[in-house]
């Protein structure tokens, strides 16, 4: 294992990245463009994922450059203990050693996951997705640039270009040593991820988030909500694929209506439930196991319910663990939904789409892990770190 950098040294080299892509802005756009023709695919969200533009851009320099503004994560006193003996116990907070990511079709995450990972005194591995291959390593070549240019050896930062079969070769043998695996992607990566890992893995990236419109709910607030949610960007974990109305919403069939009239607007396919396909003319779901489903599409699932607890109920069933929101003015009514719904990110009267590291004050994001171990929800510099005791003496023995 690489002996921890010191943090002037970590944060010199994030501040190098973050100039480095500003100075090869317009190649790491041409290399992109070379990514997204070779891209055959009919996957709209996977293609919206793998575009590097200016926006983009912008967002990788500004997370190089807040995270070597921030504090270190390693080395902070989280409990401190004198022993009736004169032991002297404290616990600090300590790198994993060896973090590696796996991710598909998103070269930023080759900026800003690894930067986290980077910062949090981690060695990086990064195997990201074939379609992403020529932008993943023009990114990588800038990070080996801003670690030569720190006199820090280029093994920090490794990029693993490895196909399907010796990807799983290395997940069951690796050939150094890894300490956590960081899965981003769909419901496949992470179940090959996790099949064949020797080591822990936090599982990230699978959405299916629900909003649940009460029968005190604000209807202007709730139809923005919903619309924002499901529109803004379907490819990512954080969007909306399911609406519960409760029926004891007044005149809850015009807002039905409404609703649906809105969401075609952007070309939204609307699926209902029995009762609400049957008010609103709109398709009905086939098979209850839709519920299950994330879309990562312009694709909705909405129904209804008579209860709030029946609309707890279903959301604790069917959805992925990632994010539910409820629309309410009854504060406690909220309160009770929210403790009670299973999800690491629940919400009052604001959308889903705000579960993310940077807008929770985080300064960007490693993942957002929907297991409940070792973190929950986005994952920040200062959760990507184990602990470690450390123990002081003077002969003591028990």
């Amino acid at each position: 294992m690489n002996t921890i950098l010191s943090i002037g040294k970590r944060n010199a080299v994030l501040s190098r990245m973050s100039e480095l892509l500003e100075q090869e802005r317009a190649n790491i756009k041409t290399i992109n463009q070379q990514d997204l023709s070779n891209y055959s695919g009919d996957d709209l969200a996977m293609e919206k994922r793998l575009l590097v533009d200016d926006a983009k851009i912008d967002g990788m320099i500004l997370s190089m450059q807040q995270l070597a503004s921030q504090e270190d994560p390693v080395g902070a006193e989280r409990f401190h203990f004198i022993h009736e003996n004169g032991l002297k116990i404290i616990n600090k907070t300590a790198a994993f050693g060896t973090i590696m990511i796996i991710y598909e079709s998103r070269p930023d995450v080759t900026v800003e996951a690894g930067g986290i990972a980077f910062k949090s005194g981690n060695k990086i591995l990064l195997k990201g997705g074939k379609e992403s291959l020529l932008s993943n390593l023009k990114i990588v070549s800038l990070w080996h640039q801003a670690l030569t240019d720190n006199e820090i050896d280029t093994n920090w930062v490794e990029y693993l270009n490895y196909n399907r079969d010796e990807t799983q070769a290395f997940l069951e043998n690796p050939t150094q040593r890894v300490d956590l695996i960081v899965p981003r992607g769909g419901e496949q990566l992470i179940a090959f991820t996790k099949k064949h890992a020797t080591c822990p893995v936090i599982v990230s990236g699978r959405g299916n988030n629900f909003i649940y419109i009460s029968k005190e709910a604000d209807l202007q607030k709730a139809l923005s909500i919903i619309i924002n949610g499901k529109t803004t960007n379907i490819g990512v974990c954080n969007a909306l694929d399911k609406v519960l109305i409760d029926t004891n919403l007044e005149n809850w069939e015009i807002f039905a209506k409404k609703l649906v009239a809105e969401l075609q607007q952007y070309k939204v396919i609307i699926l209902g439930d029995e009762a609400f396909a049957k008010v609103t003319q709109v398709s009905k779901i086939e098979n209850e196991e839709i519920w299950y489903e994330e879309f990562l599409n312009y694709k909705i699932v909405i129904g209804i319910v008579n209860s709030d607890e029946e609309a707890i109920s279903k959301i604790n069933k069917y959805c992925g663990g990632h994010s539910a929101s409820i629309i309410t003015s009854n504060d406690a009514l909220a309160q009770k939904f929210m403790e009670q719904v299973d999800c690491a990110a629940v919400y009052q009267n604001a959308s889903t789409r705000f579960t993310d590291g940077g807008q929770f004050g985080l300064g960007g994001e490693l993942a957002i892990s929907t297991d409940k171990l070792h973190q929950r929800g986005p994952i920040g510099l200062q959760h990507l770190v184990t602990n470690k005791w450390y123990v002081y003496g003077e002969g003591q023995v028990r």
